[in-house]
């Protein structure tokens, strides 16, 4: 009996490649598809949270001289709208929406005296469609779980810094909450001018001179190395090979991973530089040389011998001079000062720290920082 079944065409190499590429630009427009419609709702309840304080807020206004008005028309909107629409409308929550319009665009709305607002509205207000969109553009990069970080800034001109930063560089919530722990705004103003730390505050932080990729102190609570006594510096270099992405991103932008202990040779001698980073936004190596306890002038001789053997020998005609850092758990500003130069600028020495600093031992550093900027002057 012959066997009528019709079987599939043999898969060939090239049916094989061509389904495969089919597969991949598939499986990117999904992708790609996926991103955008999450963005997009992000977008849509960050500024539904928007106009849900404004509403609330307009309502507080009308009740402003009753004792009390605004606290229990705000527990009875949470009732209602926790009975209508689930989790996510608690009393607390409800006052951050009323935080976030009070913090990002109450200023700019104009002075609307609305007559007859009831709680009613303004549930129904969150399941339209507004008629007015947000005075104030969001940014589709950050969610509402990144503004409820930001709402914890009390400094305006920190919290702006931090929402560009965190647009700009893609940092998570979990990033962007750190970076605030850590108090990078504080850190990067230290040593600063009112003018540069203005800029910070409405451009974010730029990349224009060696200075600026250095932050004092270099916060690294993130390797997570326990307190003991025989500390060697290969275990905080491996440490920071471990966690190498976290530590790139808390030296800041651009930098890009290139060689651990690599090897220098003159004249029958070896040294081994512990790091080589290369920043793309200034066009140069970045050598660190890692050092346990407080620094001395022989560290900062052997950086300039690493700096000046990449700049003989490794520096193409279009990039620019090499920075050199040498990263301390203590230094002596004077030493620093009087060992490097007048007006050197590309080799420069940061203290790290393996705890978040508390408020007091910040403010210690931001004066430090100070005084370290005033002696350059």
């Amino acid at each position: 009996m012959s066997d009528n079944t019709r079987q599939p065409p043999a898969t060939t190499d090239a049916t094989r490649v061509a389904a495969d590429n089919l597969f991949q630009r598939v499986v990117e427009i999904v992708n790609g598809a996926q991103g955008r419609v999450a963005r997009a709702v992000n977008t849509t309840m960050v500024q539904a949270y928007w106009e849900i304080g404004r509403q609330i807020v307009l309502v507080e206004q009308q009740g402003e001289q009753r004792a009390g008005y605004g606290e229990q028309v705000l527990a009875q909107l949470s009732a209602r709208l926790t009975e209508r629409f689930g989790k996510g409308f608690s009393l607390p929550h409800l006052k951050r929406m009323r935080q976030f319009y009070q913090l990002y665009g109450a200023a700019s709305e104009p002075g609307t005296q609305l007559s007859d607002i009831d709680t009613q509205q303004i549930g129904s207000a969150l399941r339209s469609q507004f008629g007015s969109p947000p005075q104030r553009p969001f940014r589709h990069e950050l969610s509402w779980t990144h503004y409820r970080l930001l709402m914890s800034v009390a400094n305006s001109a920190a919290r702006s810094f931090y929402e560009i930063e965190a647009a700009t560089q893609g940092w998570s919530s979990r990033e962007l909450e750190r970076q605030i722990a850590s108090h990078l705004y504080e850190r990067l103003a230290a040593s600063r001018d009112k003018d540069e730390v203005l800029a910070l505050a409405h451009k974010g932080q730029e990349l224009l001179t060696p200075q600026d990729v250095i932050k004092d102190p270099v916060i690294l609570e993130f390797l997570g190395l326990p307190e003991r006594p025989h500390w060697r510096e290969r275990d905080l270099e491996q440490s920071i090979i471990d966690h190498l992405q976290e530590f790139m991103l808390e030296l800041g932008k651009g930098f890009c991973f290139i060689a651990r202990q690599k090897r220098i040779t003159l004249d029958g001698d070896h040294f081994f530089v512990d790091l080589v980073l290369y920043n793309r936004l200034l066009r140069c190596f970045v050598v660190i040389d890692l050092k346990l306890g407080k620094l001395t002038h022989r560290d900062l001789g052997q950086v300039q011998m690493y700096v000046n053997w990449f700049d003989r020998t490794q520096r193409e005609p279009h990039e620019e001079p090499t920075i050199g850092i040498a990263l301390c758990s203590r230094k002596n500003d004077a030493v620093v000062r009087m060992t490097l130069p007048v007006g050197e600028d590309r080799i420069v020495a940061a203290r790290y720290e393996m705890v978040m600093p508390t408020a007091e031992e910040l403010e210690a550093a931001v004066l430090d920082g100070r005084r370290a900027a005033e002696g350059r002057d």
